[in-house]
C-alpha cells in the first residue's frame, strides 16, 4: 500500500468505519475500473453536447445578471430556456425557479395539456406517491379529477417491459395524454431506458398521431447519451435539484418539448395571457447556468455511488435494482434491505457522510403527499437535492432504501461505506472474509 492509499485509509478510520469495510470497499472499487471509465466517457459526451448548446444560444455574461419583479425582458432567464431546449433537442423549455419541484412541474404539464372531459393514460403503470393526489387517484382539493380529467394505467410486464397490447385496448377517444415514468419511483421496478422509451412512443404515434406523452424524466437526465425527447416525447418534465442542476441550482424545475405543449403548461404555471412572458429570474442565473454546465460531470459521480453500492450489497446478498452489472437508465439505486431497521440504518449512514447535517438523526415520519411514513437521509446544501448525496424509502414491504447523488465520487463513495458500518453497527450485515 503506498503513502496516499495508507493515509486515506487511515482518515477512514478516523471516521469510524472498520477496517474490514474499508478493504471490502477497495476490492469492489478497484473492479469496477472499466465500468466508471464507460460512465466518464458517457459524461463527456453530454458535456460536450452542453457545451455546444451554451455557445449556439450565444450565452454571454449578460445572461447571468438577473431581474425581479415581473421580469419582463429577463435576457438570462430566455437564453437559459434556449439552452435547455437545444441541449434536449426541443422546440421550446420553460426552466424556472418558480416551480417548486418535479411534482410542480408535471402538474403544470399535466394541468396545461389537458381539459375537462380528457384523459390521462400512464403506461408505466403507477405513477409517483406524490403524483396520486395531482391526479386525483387519492382525493385531494384542486385535483385533475376535480376539473373533470380522467385517469387509467396500464402496468408493466412482470419483466418490466411495456403492455403494448394493454396499451393499445387502453386508448380511447377521450384519452389525450400518454404519460411515462422513467425512473421507478418507490418501486421495484428496473427503470426504463430511452430505446424502450422510443419504442413505445413509436407504438403509441402509430396508433393515435394526436396523442400528447409526456415523459417524467426525473433522475435520469445525463444518463444516457439520448434523452427521451430524443426519440419521440412530446414533453420531458424534471427538477432542478436533481441531475440538470448540477448541485448548484438552488430551487426550480423544467419543461421542454413542442412550442405548442411548453406555451399551454406556461398558461398554467402563470396565467392565461401572461404564460412565459413573466416570471423574475431573481438573481439566480448563474447558478442555473454554472448547475447545468456541470450537470454531465455531476451526475457521472452519482452513478458511480451507485454502481459502487449495488455490486457492494449484492456481495452482501441483498437484492439489488438494478443489480451491479445491469446498464444505468438513472442515477437510483434501489436495494432490498427486508426490514424497517435495515432502511433506518441505511438512511442514518448515508446521513453521517454528509457535508451538511451529519450529526442529525433521521427518523421515519408521515410526510405530505405520501402514504406511509417516510424515512430520508440528505444532508445536503440544497434542502431536499437528491442529486446531493442522499438516501429514501417507505417504511413499507419489501423495505427498498433509495440511494442516489453525491456531488463528487469521494462524497457518494464515504456514504456508501458508512452505511455499511451502520447497518453493521445494527448487527443487520457482516463483511465475510472471502469479500
Amino acid at each position: 500500500m503506498n503513502k496516499l492509499a495508507q493515509a486515506k485509509t487511515e482518515l477512514l478510520k478516523q471516521y469510524g468505519i472498520d477496517g474490514d469495510i474499508i478493504l471490502f470497499g477497495e476490492k469492489t472499487e478497484e473492479s469496477l475500473a472499466e465500468r466508471f471509465a464507460e460512465i466518464d466517457g458517457i459524461a463527456e459526451y453530454n458535456q460536450l453536447k452542453v457545451i455546444r448548446a451554451f455557445q449556439e444560444c450565444r450565452v454571454s455574461e449578460a445572461c447571468l445578471t438577473g431581474t425581479t419583479g415581473y421580469g419582463y425582458g429577463d435576457t438570462g432567464r430566455d437564453t437559459l430556456e434556449k439552452v435547455y431546449a437545444a441541449a434536449f433537442h426541443t422546440e421550446a423549455a420553460i426552466v424556472r425557479p418558480l416551480i417548486a419541484c418535479g411534482t410542480h412541474a408535471l402538474s403544470i404539464a399535466l394541468a396545461g395539456n389537458t381539459r375537462p372531459g380528457d384523459e390521462i393514460l400512464s403506461v408505466s403503470g403507477k405513477p409517483y406517491d406524490t403524483l396520486e393526489e395531482v391526479i386525483g387517484i387519492r382525493p385531494c382539493t384542486g385535483s385533475l379529477a376535480e376539473y373533470g380529467i380522467t385517469y387509467s394505467q396500464v402496468d408493466l410486464l412482470p419483466d418490466g417491459s411495456f403492455d403494448f397490447e394493454g396499451i393499445r385496448a387502453a386508448i380511447k377517444p377521450a384519452t389525450r395524454l400518454v404519460a411515462i415514468q422513467r425512473s421507478k419511483g418507490y418501486d421495484s421496478r428496473r427503470t426504463l431506458s430511452v430505446a424502450q422509451i422510443g419504442e413505445v412512443i413509436r407504438f403509441i404515434k402509430g396508433i393515435r398521431e394526436d396523442l400528447i406523452v409526456m415523459v417524467d424524466n426525473c433522475y435520469g437526465e445525463f444518463v444516457e447519451t439520448e434523452e427521451p425527447s430524443d426519440v419521440g416525447a412530446d414533453m420531458i418534465v424534471g427538477s432542478l435539484i436533481k441531475n440538470p442542476g448540477g448541485g448548484l441550482a438552488p430551487s426550480g424545475g423544467y419543461i421542454c418539448g413542442t412550442a405548442e405543449c411548453v406555451e399551454r403548461a406556461a398558461y398554467r404555471m402563470t396565467c392565461p395571457g401572461l404564460g412565459a412572458e413573466i416570471g423574475p429570474s431573481l438573481n439566480l442565473n448563474p447558478s442555473f447556468y454554472q448547475g447545468f454546465f456541470l450537470a454531465p460531470v455531476v451526475t457521472a459521480a452519482a452513478l458511480k455511488g451507485a454502481v459502487f453500492a449495488a455490486n457492494l450489497y449484492e456481495k452482501l446478498g441483498f437484492k439489488a435494482i438494478p443489480d451491479g452489472s445491469e446498464s444505468r437508465h438513472d442515477i437510483i439505486q434501489a436495494i432490498t434491505l427486508g426490514t424497517p431497521e435495515g432502511v433506518i440504518a441505511f438512511c442514518r449512514g448515508i446521513q453521517k457522510a454528509a457535508p451538511v447535517d451529519s450529526f442529525v438523526t433521521p427518523e421515519p415520519w408521515d410526510m405530505p403527499g405520501y402514504q406511509d411514513p417516510v424515512i430520508m437521509a440528505a444532508g445536503a446544501f440544497v434542502e431536499g437535492s437528491s442529486i446531493e448525496l442522499s438516501a429514501d424509502g417507505p417504511i413499507r414491504p419489501p423495505y427498498n432504501v433509495y440511494f442516489q447523488g453525491g456531488l463528487t465520487w469521494p462524497s457518494a463513495k464515504l456514504g456508501v461505506l458508512y452505511s455499511l458500518q451502520c447497518m453493521k453497527d445494527a448487527g443487520l450485515l457482516q463483511i465475510p472474509e472471502s469479500c
